[in-house]
């Protein structure tokens, strides 16, 4: 299959979800299909081309994080029964609708590094690659942490209407978003030496994406005015955001400092030898 009848698969797919969605009027399977269009276009394009471990690898690393994804949501659905994302959406034919074919699109752009690397039959690992891996899989803890730490945060009864800011949310107000972005950054420069000049111009659509997807459209905005509409008038929630950065889980230079100030190298301590003494 080329690239367009991936993108034909892909419509496909997501038309027959929107239909049944729309007709149980259903969050469940809107949860789920995200993750499983990417795994679904992955091994399609895997079976197009020759399976070198390159390609085996990448088929891995995508599968596992849609897995995880459509899991991770389907158990979430499962628990709060209704997703408020889709709130003023699920009900309308054209609006719901709209949003699924928007789901195809987005999931076969983001994917485009990965479907040239996928339908090839080069198999020569270089330094980007090993890089590439890296990136992706710690993308893909540091998402699979963070979604983990709101997830039972959420099930304790006395966190209740409360904002979570423990672990990597109290450095980052959205450390997944974080995980997420170097997922997709991580495959693009994993799938970098595999491609010609054309495919490296036309896979950075990719990360880019779904950055800004993340930055500008979906994700942090939505969240950040949810947010400021919950707690916006708690001093402990000012504090909060004043303090957490808005998506990199890294200390502020304060903090980090006061952190360091703890530290000490065998009879010194940090205020010591960051003087130089």
């Amino acid at each position: 299959m080329n690239i367009w009848s991936l993108l034909g698969a892909a419509i496909g797919f997501n038309l027959i979800g929107f239909g049944i969605a729309y007709g149980e009027a259903s969050d469940k399977l809107t949860d789920f299909s995200y993750g499983a269009t990417f795994i679904i276009l992955s091994i399609l394009a895997f079976l197009n081309g020759d399976h070198h471990s390159a390609q085996t690898l990448l088929l891995v690393l995508i599968c596992l994080w849609g897995v995880r994804l459509s899991g991770f949501l389907v158990l979430r659905i499962l628990r709060i029964n209704r997703d408020h994302r889709f709130d003023g959406i699920r009900e309308d034919f054209n609006k719901f609708g709209t949003l699924w074919i928007s789901q195809a699109v987005a999931a076969w752009i983001i994917l485009l590094p990965a479907i040239f690397v996928l339908s090839s039959h080069q198999n020569s690992f270089g330094a980007l690659t090993l890089v590439g891996w890296i990136i992706t899989f710690l993308g893909l803890v540091i998402e699979s942490v963070a979604d983990a730490q709101k997830y039972n945060f959420n099930l304790e009864p006395d966190n209740y209407g409360k904002f979570i800011r423990s672990g990597l949310w109290r450095l980052s107000r959205h450390p997944n978003y974080f995980g997420e972005i170097m997922v997709w950054a991580g495959i693009y420069i994993y799938c970098f030496d595999f491609m010609d000049f054309g495919q490296r111009f036309f896979g950075l659509a990719s990360p880019l994406l779904i950055t800004y997807l993340l930055l500008r459209v979906t994700g942090v905005p939505r969240l950040e005015k949810y947010a400021d509409q919950k707690w916006g008038k708690s001093a402990e929630y000012r504090k909060y955001k004043n303090g957490a950065r808005i998506l990199v889980p890294l200390p502020r230079a304060a903090e980090a400092k006061s952190w360091l100030a703890s530290i000490k190298v065998g009879p010194w301590d940090y205020e010591d030898w960051s003087a130089g003494r």
